[in-house]
């Protein structure tokens, strides 16, 4: 298949390398995107090696699809990376899985086409989602919530601090003419923000509060890394790549817990007893972010930070 749209894999060496791959061994790219990990994870497989990829996007599983039938190693599944644990039961690789790869956000092709309505930056239609066929579009939902609840999602999802002013100037504009383009709505947005950020798009935070709730990407990470634990072996390897704080938060917090046993449910001032503490991960390294060649290459790796985990029981 082609396509118009390129897209630059991020942390792509860093994160393969990070997996501490198995030439034997079974992989789960989580994100497939456009397979940038996949095939360097591939010419890292033995004739034994096998690779499932997993993503929503319609033109993402054509690419996948492509893959499959050039190498019969790999496998492609329309499905969210949170639902691999039901997936590899099905396929009895429940707790066989050498190492999981997550490349989180949204990719190139997907902003850089205006017809997928992810970006304020190309006029397209208004939709948002992931996968066309599944939920309602952004078009939909901002004809349909209150004030309230956009102004929530911009806050608690897109992290911006003029939330209400602009869910408000929405709101207002709706009642005379449905948003139906994403320049209509960003030029909204954009007016009623009194304070831009310098070198940040105005609509940038709300542009992401909408996209994030309305493909529940942050419930998704959440199950999805619990999945992935499920799905892992011992010894076995969760690379987690995120995009913004809220992810980052998410990863990062679920990894220390479980590098900590129950001793991270202790009050601080009490000793660690031997038998609590029994994690389940060890933490790998240091988090890691894109190289000054990278950046130079691929801007939009500047908010990319990696974090690695390895399972332990």
């Amino acid at each position: 298949m082609s396509e118009q749209f390129s897209h630059i894999t991020v942390l792509l060496d860093e994160a393969v390398n990070a997996l501490a791959m198995r030439p034997a061994g079974c992989y789960v790219d989580g994100t497939f995107g456009r397979g940038g990990h996949s095939r360097l994870i591939l010419k890292q497989l033995d004739e034994s090696g096998r690779l499932l990829g997993f993503d929503k996007d319609p033109l993402a599983i054509a690419t996948g699809l492509e893959l499959q039938q050039q190498d019969p190693r790999f496998s492609i599944v329309q499905r969210s990376f949170a639902e691999m644990d039901a997936e590899l039961q099905q396929r009895q690789l429940l707790t066989a899985v050498d190492g999981v790869l997550l490349d989180l956000g949204v990719s190139s092709p997907q902003l850089d086409d205006a017809e997928r309505g992810f970006s304020f930056m190309h006029d397209g239609p208004l939709d948002m989602r992931m996968n066309p066929a599944e939920g309602i579009s952004a078009a939909q939902w901002v004809a349909e919530v209150s004030a309230e609840e956009m102004a929530r999602v911009f806050k608690e999802y897109g992290e911006e601090r003029f939330a209400k002013r602009m869910a408000n100037a929405v709101v207002a504009r709706r009642q005379l003419q449905p948003f139906t383009r994403t320049a209509d709505l960003a030029a909204v947005l954009t007016e009623a923000n009194p304070a831009w950020e310098k070198g940040k798009n105005p609509a940038t935070r709300a542009f992401q509060g909408m996209r994030i709730h309305l493909n529940n990407e942050l419930a998704d990470l959440e199950q999805g890394l619990e999945a992935a634990l499920a799905s892992l072996k011992v010894g076995g390897r969760l690379v987690v790549i995120s995009f913004h704080s809220l992810e980052d938060r998410i990863v990062k917090q679920f990894m220390r817990r479980l590098a900590k046993g129950e001793a991270d449910q202790m009050p601080r001032h009490l000793p660690i007893i031997p038998e609590k503490f029994d994690p389940i991960l060890k933490v790998i390294g240091k988090p890691q972010y894109a190289g000054a060649d990278e950046l130079k290459a691929n801007p939009r790796a500047r908010s990319a930070v990696m974090r690695v985990a390895e399972k332990l029981r």
